[in-house]
């Protein structure tokens, strides 16, 4: 059946909609699990750093994926690109109070299945050293710059 001067079918699918409450838009699933959505902030923009590393497990799971939303920190096993990965189970979870997470990367020299360094870098301007296999905080540097650390 067609629609009159469109020429559409009026069985047609439809991804998004507009209502008077909102904008609705179909989401594939790694966007719709993903954790704690920041907000649209149209003056400034909250910038999102990935870091990977391979630890070479016996598991074949070997990969993992660091990454920072806002004043949060995740890390979680990444089982590439075919399988989404599991967003609500994150390895380790971190959310800063005074100050947000700028840049991270691993240390690649030194990672094993057991242990991991994550270096991180702060807005503003410290510097901290976790391994969030272990779930601790090794080292922080410029900590005299710091007025509110973790949660």
């Amino acid at each position: 059946m067609a629609a009159e001067g469109g020429g559409k079918e009026m069985n047609e699918i439809k991804t998004q909609f507009t209502t008077r409450e909102g904008l609705y838009k179909l989401l594939p699933h790694s966007e719709y699990s993903r954790p704690n959505r920041v907000p649209f902030n149209s003056q400034g923009s909250n910038p999102v750093r990935v870091s990977f590393v391979n630890l070479n497990d016996q598991s074949g799971n070997g990969d993992r994926l660091c990454f920072n939303v806002g004043r949060e920190l995740y890390f979680y096993i990444y089982k590439g690109v075919r399988k989404a990965a599991d967003l609500s189970k994150p390895i380790d979870k971190r959310i800063y109070k005074g100050t947000q997470p700028t840049c991270h990367d691993f240390n690649h020299l030194t990672a094993t299945a057991e242990s991991v360094s994550l270096l991180v870098g702060f807005s503003a301007g410290q510097v901290q050293l976790i391994d969030p296999i272990k779930k601790e905080t090794s080292k922080l540097f410029n900590e005299e710059m710091a007025s509110s650390w973790p949660a």
